[in-house]
């Protein structure tokens, strides 16, 4: 499988951004998939992810301003950002949801400004 994130960038606090991710080498609709976030000096973390079925779901710290979706005729995941927040600044991944393992795409870095 491969995956490949886009979209991220600078970014003022309380602006928005969206996310994507292409799948490639996997049967893409029969899977959950998750974004990811790993900030400077933190572990990674799941922020979001949706199931096959299209149920959604997302972290505590970005309840209400994270919104994650899917193509599946273009295997696409997207996350939606609004009222970005500092402490969302990280690199920015996507992947099965959940996953424990270390193959890991190239992520998509994102900085909020204060």
């Amino acid at each position: 499988v491969q995956l490949q994130a886009s979209g991220g960038g600078l970014v003022q606090a309380r602006g928005s951004l969206r996310l994507s991710c292409k799948v490639t080498g996997i049967n893409f609709r029969l899977i959950s998939w998750g974004w990811y976030r790993q900030a400077p000096g933190q572990q990674r973390e799941l922020v979001a992810s949706i199931t096959a079925e299209g149920v959604t779901d997302v972290t505590d710290p970005v309840k209400g301003r994270f919104t994650i979706s899917r193509d599946n005729l273009k295997k696409m995941v997207y996350l939606d950002m609004n009222d970005a927040k500092p402490e969302d600044t990280a690199v920015y991944y996507c992947n099965l949801a959940p996953y424990t393992g270390d193959r890991w795409g190239k992520g998509t870095l994102v900085t909020v400004s204060s």
